[in-house]
């Protein structure tokens, strides 16, 4: 595994897992089961035999079934035998890589989740890993709460991928049904859909428990700006939709980034600024009535191109984007985050007004300011 863990048999499994005080967030406390009913698989595959006892003991007390494979060829008998949901792997084994397996996973069993575990937080790695499908990357030493809340985050984007198959699978059979079945199927498509952004939403806040409510009170802000500045209805719509989501791809970021007291690192900050990139991915194939996928995209450029991840510019920017991106300003500012108290309405409000026309479109900055000094627009 790279760097070797010792172990000997007065160790404690915090010499391994860190342990967490306090409750896990949304951590399963009876039995896991999936969609069919049946409890969900786990395999772990690491070459060091005490951290793969300490997972098997960590997922089985909370419900999960976990088989264990010290390499890549046994983890491949296994998956013949049986298929996992999950797969969690070290990336550095003897023999077959961790990052080989796992492209072969995610190839021969395309509804098998896939985490990774190392020793190195290289954001470089980490990049490599989300790109080749990868849903998380934790860092060692592991935090048990960590490891609970990211396989539960796992089994919730792989729901949620597998049921925008079948919902896309479904959509194609639909439109050769008669009229009225069409439009029983389409009212049902839409409460599917809102079910999945506010699934969407709770798995984004659940991994970053410190800005619980924030997509919440962004998309409300983000809304009364595109009322205030003449967008139809439609447009209300897609902005509220874009705004609830427009923070899933922190699901890529590991936790102990996302709830650090201090201020980060430059790599760290790499990481985090790859959201909107991972964001963007995961939605896009989601058959939205909008361009809800470039709204996500955008929500952190600048009118005057300074700007990520693009570093587009002005009309380059949806108008829906440069809506969300200042209610966003807002809030972030406005609200307590874990490396400073929040700042306050006015001081955020300042911020727009300062920088309207720079990096935030003047027409959706003025919106934004008359809606709170006119009372007719607070956070709750």
């Amino acid at each position: 595994m790279g760097q070797q863990t010792q172990v000997t048999e007065s160790n404690t499994e915090t010499d391994i897992v860190q342990d967490s005080s306090g409750p896990v967030p949304d951590a399963p406390t009876r039995v896991v089961k999936g969609g069919n009913g049946a409890r969900k698989q786990i395999l772990v595959v690491d070459d060091e035999m005490p951290i793969r006892m300490l997972l098997q003991k960590i997922l089985e007390a909370n419900g999960y079934i976990c088989r264990t494979a010290e390499n890549a060829g046994h983890a491949r008998e296994l998956l013949d035998e049986k298929p996992s949901d999950l797969v969690l792997c070290d990336i550095n084994m003897p023999g077959e890589s961790g990052l080989d397996f796992i492209r072969f996973v995610l190839k021969a069993y395309p509804d098998t989740a896939a985490i990774m575990v190392s020793a190195i937080g290289d954001p470089h790695l980490a990049e490599s890993m989300l790109e080749l499908g990868v849903y998380d990357y934790i860092i060692k030493p592991m935090d048990r709460n960590g490891i609970l809340i990211s396989v539960a985050n796992a089994f919730r984007r792989r729901e949620l991928e597998m049921a925008n198959r079948s919902y896309r699978r479904n959509l194609e059979q639909m439109v050769d049904e008669r009229t009225n079945s069409l439009q029983r199927s389409m009212s049902q498509l839409e409460n599917a859909m809102n079910g999945i952004v506010r699934a969407i939403a709770h798995t984004v806040e659940t991994r970053d428990p410190y800005t619980a409510g924030h997509q919440r009170r962004v998309a409300d802000l983000a809304a009364a700006i595109a009322q205030e500045v003449g967008f139809d209805r439609d447009q209300v719509e897609a902005v509220r939709v874009a705004a609830i989501i427009h923070d899933l791809g922190k699901i890529s970021v590991p936790a102990e980034i996302l709830s650090k007291p201090s201020r980060l690192t430059a790599n760290e900050f790499n990481l985090i600024k790859e959201h909107p990139q991972v964001g963007f991915d995961i939605v896009k194939d989601i058959e939205f009535p909008w361009d809800v996928s470039t709204m996500v995209y955008q929500h952190h450029e600048k009118m005057d191109g300074s700007g990520y991840p693009l570093g587009v510019a002005g009309d380059e920017i949806l108008p829906e984007s440069r809506v969300l991106t200042v209610a966003d300003v807002v809030e972030a500012m406005a609200s307590h985050r874990p490396y400073r108290p929040g700042l306050g309405v006015d001081v955020a409000l300042g911020e727009i007004d300062k920088n309207k026309g720079k990096f935030y479109d003047p027409e959706m900055a003025k919106a934004c300011i008359s809606l709170f000094n006119s009372n007719r627009f607070s956070f709750d």
